[in-house]
């Protein structure tokens, strides 16, 4: 079955990130049906891979208790209460154990790992949230595993070799999550060579991704909010030591 441009772009056009699900009286989550939690993990396993290697392991977390320390380690209270919680993650170690069972030597080479197996977890994750989308369910991406990355690797007990990358839940929507805008076309498609964009344009960027930054009654500011994240002392370079150990920790930061 194909379908139209114009249906493409509607499905496409209704995705929302949302972070408030339809849960139980008591606030508990509501379980996917088997063959909806089915079908989303087949969507996810059928997710391009380089080299066939499928550098990758989602981690569903189903436990209250360890639901609970997911989302106080990330700082994203929905992760209790989505319909599934899955933490993201690049995987080598499982390719590496299929070389030394199969009686070859595993090489060295943690920034290709790093490289590919997050490619290979975001075309996973993608899979797996666009067939919920086709369900009806909504979802959320969470960075905030950047928040309390040391915690995570010891609470899934992740070996090396495995780096979190992200969270993601999903579930019925309870909440009418905004329209968010995107970066004009030109600044993000490029054809044949960069086009870095004039100063005009990228203020004419900033205009148009306002509104995405816009808090209650308080009008929007997208450069300041790229500023509080990206900008100098912003969370990103607070985040990056924290990082940088867990790349230690999982033996995945580059040597000499």
């Amino acid at each position: 079955m194909s379908l139209t441009p114009d249906e493409v772009r509607a499905f496409y056009d209704a995705h929302r990130t949302v972070r408030q699900y339809v849960t139980h009286e008591g606030g508990t989550p509501i379980p996917l049906p088997d063959e909806h939690l089915d079908v989303i993990l087949h969507a996810a396993q059928r997710a391009p891979t380089d080299a066939t290697a499928q550098l990758y392991s989602l981690v569903r977390i189903t436990r209250p208790d360890l639901r609970a320390r997911i989302a106080e380690l990330t700082t994203n209270a929905h992760i209790a209460s989505a319909s599934e919680a899955f933490v993201v993650c690049a995987d080598v170690q499982r390719v590496r154990r299929v070389l030394a069972v199969t009686g070859h030597e595993p090489g060295h080479w943690p920034a290709i790992a790093v490289h590919f197996g997050i490619g290979d977890a975001v075309m996973a994750g993608t899979n797996l949230l666009t067939a919920a989308e086709m369900l009806g369910y909504q979802g959320c991406w969470i960075g905030g595993v950047m928040n309390g990355l040391d915690g995570i690797i010891s609470a899934l007990n992740l070996p090396e070799g495995v780096l979190p990358f992200a969270a993601l839940t999903i579930g019925r929507p309870a909440e009418h999550a905004p329209y968010r805008p995107r970066v004009p076309r030109p600044l993000v498609i490029h054809t044949d060579s960069y086009h870095a964009g004039t100063d005009d344009e990228i203020r004419d960027a900033v205009e148009v991704m306002n509104p995405i930054a816009a808090r209650g009654r308080q009008p929007g500011d997208w450069a300041r909010l790229m500023n509080a994240y990206f900008g100098a002392g912003g969370s990103m370079s607070k985040r990056e030591p924290a990082l940088r150990a867990a790349l230690e920790r999982q033996a995945l930061a580059p040597t000499d």
